[in-house]
């Protein structure tokens, strides 16, 4: 039987939860850039949004062209290695939101607010929590996404949910971080099974 186009089954509610899925280890630094800060500001929001949005659109793009050089000799097996993929960024996010440290805490805890949101601190946090979205780039390469409106969507919820969790850090701290990270993982790893159930499905 002839497998099924997954970028067409792949609909906007499927690209908008694994934005959010994605978006959840920038969520969780965002956090803790708010605890630092003294007061809210938007411009101060829209600094650290800017910084993790551009890399999460940024990163599925360069694994998308790195993928798509090989995605013909491996498109039989796209939808498991789609799967592997997912459920290991997934797993890795879920192991890190039950972790009591927080290195992104500690990253900021020494540092004026200033300091905190400038590049030589946001560019390293924004590469670490960004480099999943290089994994993901290449599962849409190999499930023939269109990758230019997934990324903007990717850099898009990023970056508003990076706002939003600087207030929730500024007004109630880290109570949501590990949450967020779990919830993340959860989503990828739910999402990588719907491929392969999808593909299993196909075979029979």
């Amino acid at each position: 039987m002839v497998a099924r186009n997954y970028g067409e089954r792949m609909n906007l509610l499927e690209l908008l939860l694994l934005a959010v899925g994605l978006s959840m280890d920038a969520f969780a630094v965002a956090i803790c850039a708010g605890l630092k800060m003294r007061k809210f500001t938007i411009s101060k929001a829209l600094i650290v949004g800017l910084y993790f949005g551009l890399f999460q659109a940024g990163m599925p793009i360069i694994g998308y062209l790195l993928a798509i050089q090989l995605a013909g000799n491996v498109a039989a097996f796209s939808p498991w290695i789609a799967f592997a993929l997912l459920s290991f960024i997934g797993g890795k996010m879920l192991l890190e939101g039950l972790k009591k440290d927080d290195d992104s805490s500690e990253m900021f805890s020494s540092k004026d607010e200033n300091t905190a949101l400038s590049p030589k601190v946001m560019l390293p946090l924004a590469v670490a929590t960004s480099i999943d979205a290089l994994a993901v780039g290449a599962s849409l390469a190999l499930l023939s996404v269109n990758i230019v409106p997934a990324a903007v969507l990717i850099g898009v919820t990023t970056l508003v949910i990076s706002m939003a969790g600087v207030k929730i850090g500024n007004m109630f701290g880290t109570k949501f971080k590990s949450k967020a990270e779990m919830l993340g993982g959860i989503i990828l790893v739910g999402i990588g099974i719907h491929i392969l159930f999808e593909h299993l499905l196909d075979l029979f």
